[in-house]
This record gives structure tokens, sequence and C-alpha cells, in this order.
């Protein structure tokens, strides 16, 4: 059954109303925050401090590759691999609310952190000048607040989406983004030393007293 179907469906037997209105949100509530996110974060890219190492092309490359196909995972239906589409729960309310409800708590954790992280962000591993070790605030809840907010992000999409492809969307996220705190946590304990092992010895990476 496609997206549209689905979508449709849902919305029948949740409002019993099957007009436009109701189709269009259930079809582009989670698309327009994801793109207005999206915008914030390439605005903010630009009030940035000035780098003085930064990690290899290849890397970046990889992730922006692997970024793409979770998008494309989550955004079409014309994959020809039914298993992608294999509906593991039905389409309705409750996994609409809460995959929602989930998705807008984890991208507003991620702009805490990035507004609490000011100057000192970057999209990619770096180490900037002046460099900060910033522990306070979101930082003061799992050293890598952004990531824990962005995969929050993508566990409600998928929840919502109610499908396989979802959740394979979020383990390659996770991944990345694993692959990537890795290569920051050795960078960071070279900057910043015994003051980082203590931070990192206090505070969780992504789950607090999980992770």
């Amino acid at each position: 059954m496609s997206r549209v179907l689905e979508l449709r469906r849902a919305a029948h037997v949740v409002f019993l109303a099957p007009g436009g209105l109701v189709l269009w949100f259930y079809e582009s509530f989670f698309p327009v925050v994801w793109i207005a996110f999206l915008l914030y974060w390439q605005i903010k890219a630009f009030n940035t401090k000035t780098t003085q190492r930064l990690e290899p092309v290849a890397s970046r490359i990889l992730r922006v590759f692997v970024f793409l196909i979770a998008i494309v995972l989550l955004s079409t239906t014309r994959i020809p691999l039914r298993g992608l589409y294999l509906q593991l729960w039905p389409v309705g309310f409750w996994p609409f609310w809460l995959g929602a409800a989930l998705m807008i708590t984890g991208l507003l954790f991620a702009v805490w952190a990035r507004e609490h992280l000011g100057r000192n962000w970057s999209r990619s591993v770096t180490i900037k000048q002046d460099h900060e070790l910033i522990t306070s605030g979101p930082y003061a809840v799992v050293r890598h607040p952004i990531y824990t907010g962005i995969l929050t992000g993508f566990l409600g999409t998928a929840i919502a989406l109610s499908q396989v492809r979802g959740f394979i969307a979020f383990v390659l996220i996770f991944l990345v983004f694993w692959i990537k705190l890795r290569i920051e946590e050795q960078w960071m304990r070279s900057q910043f030393g015994e003051t980082y092992a203590t931070y990192a010895h206090r505070t969780a990476a992504l789950v607090p007293h999980l992770l």
C-alpha cells in the first residue's frame, strides 16, 4: 500500500473526514518540520569560529552519502525492495502523534544545544581557534546533545512512518554519528586533556545512564 493510501486511511479512522486538509497535514507535517530545522541549521552555520583543524574530506563525504541514503529511504516508496515497506504496526493516531512528539522534542533539544554551543559549533569534526569546552546546559545532560536530539527526531519519524525503512534510516544515522563522535572524543581529549576525561567520566555520550 502506498504512503498516500496509508495516510488517507489514518485520516479516515482518526478524524472520519477524508478532506484534503487532513490528508495534507498528515503528509506534510514531518517533511515541513525537517526542512525548517535544516534551514535553521544552515543559517546558523555562517556564524562560527575560524577552524584550526578539520577532519579528512573522505569522512565528510561518507557522512553526507549516508544521510542522502536515509533521506531517500524516508521519502520514497519506489525502491524495489518490498521488505523496506513492511508495516510494523497499523498507521493511525497514536503512532503519528507519538512520533511527532518525539521528533519535535528531539529537534528542540538539538536547537538548544546548538544555541548553547555558540560559535564553537561546526558541522564537521574540527578544532576551532579559542575552542571552548562547553559542559553546561544540554552538555551537562549528555556530551553530544545535538546528536541525541537529531537521533530522537529520526526515531520519531520512524515510529510515525511505521515501516522497516524508517528504522533502517535511524540505524544508519546512528552509525555515522557514532563514528563521528568517536573522532570528536579523541580530538577533545587531545585538546583538553584531563579536563575532558573528567567530563566524559561523569557525563554519558548520548543517553543518560545508558550510552
